[in-house]
């Protein structure tokens, strides 16, 4: 449909999640009237994120050292463990402010249809960083889903007989929202998880 370099390039972009064929034509032709320093940049920071950028090794964190931040900072609570699907997932924990621990990055949530099990996730891993570290709590941090469900009761038969607490992050009813819009699995969820007051 265009020349074969622009035709390339949109389908590349059209590669990437959350972008169409539409949006991939509308990038291209933006990178292409774009200041040629511009276009060399964004090719510089993505070549450059690839080559520099690995797996933290203790927490697979993404990292340009060979631990993370989080993991390298010494004010960190090291006792607490939060245990999370992908690495995306952390700077959305960190902006609340209200966890000072460390983090533990699975890789994924169990999916039998995809084939994904323990084995496929970095749950062993958990396993043997918990007795290392001389962990007390893990958080399953993981997505309200039935996925999500199955790795959080999958890492708690895990944890339990190394005499840790596992916990859950609470699901409801979001602050500011109205019952009238509450599907049934989340009000059943706030119903259960109601504190005392």
């Amino acid at each position: 449909m265009f020349e074969p370099p622009v035709q390339r390039l949109v389908d590349e972009l059209a590669r990437l999640p959350g972008i169409g064929r539409k949006s991939a034509q509308r990038l291209a032709f933006f990178l292409l009237n774009a200041e040629e320093a511009d276009a060399v940049r964004l090719a510089d920071a993505i070549t450059s994120m690839r080559r520099e950028v690995r797996l933290c090794s203790r927490c697979y964190n993404v990292t340009a050292e060979e631990e993370c931040s989080i993991c390298r900072d010494l004010r960190r609570d090291t006792s607490i463990v939060c245990v999370v699907e992908r690495a995306q997932d952390i700077p959305v924990i960190e902006k609340t402010g209200e966890f000072s621990g460390r983090y533990h990055v699975l890789g994924g949530a169990i999916s039998p249809i995809e084939g994904i099990g323990a084995d496929q996730l970095r749950a062993k891993e958990l396993v043997d960083r918990v007795g290392a570290e001389n962990v007390a709590e893990v958080i399953v941090a993981a997505n309200p889903t039935l996925e999500g469900d199955a790795t959080a009761m999958l890492l708690a038969r895990m944890l339990k007989p190394l005499g840790v607490t596992v916990t859950r992050l609470a699901s409801g009813l979001p602050v500011g929202g109205d019952l009238d819009y509450a599907d049934e699995i989340t009000l059943g969820r706030a119903l259960s998880g109601r504190q005392e007051l």
